[in-house]
């Protein structure tokens, strides 16, 4: 349906918000006239949430990492690096799992224990602030500005292709 209102939009001429609302009720009355179809059974199968329910956690994005000996995991190329807690120093060398929710919190859990850290971003951008008034290296640190504006803040989403090699490969004799 997605697809072809899109082409009805364009046969007739709407390109404003406006104009497609104007047109949507008569498009859904024909498209609804050609192509709905009646349940096979009227009643309702839903069910309702109960109260426990919980959708931002079901809609949530959920990986496991290993939690390494200096309370540090990598997700999404930034390592997050835990706060020294008894629950965080019960999980060195366990599972814990990182929530990404839909608006785009994190969360670090293990066993339900939600736990405290703070990121270290690997691509981060140079704070405007942190340029400094010397000669040699505000001019520096204005090139490296420019270049990553001008590259974006892009993230690879594979791992590098010198991070796939196998190191034994190139050992000699």
């Amino acid at each position: 349906m997605q697809d072809r209102l899109v082409k009805e939009l364009r046969l007739a001429g709407a390109s404003t918000l406006s104009a497609g609302n104007a047109l949507l009720p008569a498009f859904l009355a024909d498209y609804n006239a050609r192509f709905a179809k009646a349940p096979a059974n009227e009643k309702d199968r839903h069910r309702s949430l109960r109260a426990g329910d919980d959708l931002e956690e079901a809609f949530a994005w959920k990986e496991e990492r290993t939690l390494s000996q200096a309370l540090t995991l990598q997700y999404d190329k930034v390592v997050f690096i835990l706060e020294p807690s008894e629950q965080a120093k019960a999980a060195i060398g366990k599972r814990v799992t990182v929530f990404d929710y839909p608006d785009g919190r994190l969360s670090v859990r293990h066993k339900g224990i939600e736990l405290a850290y703070r990121t270290f971003d690997k691509i981060r951008q140079i704070d405007q602030g942190a340029i400094v008034d010397n000669k040699r290296l505000g001019s520096v640190l204005a090139m490296i500005r420019d270049e990553q504006l001008r590259r974006g803040p892009e993230r690879r989403s594979g791992p590098r292709r010198r991070d796939q090699r196998d190191a034994r490969v190139f050992k000699v004799g």
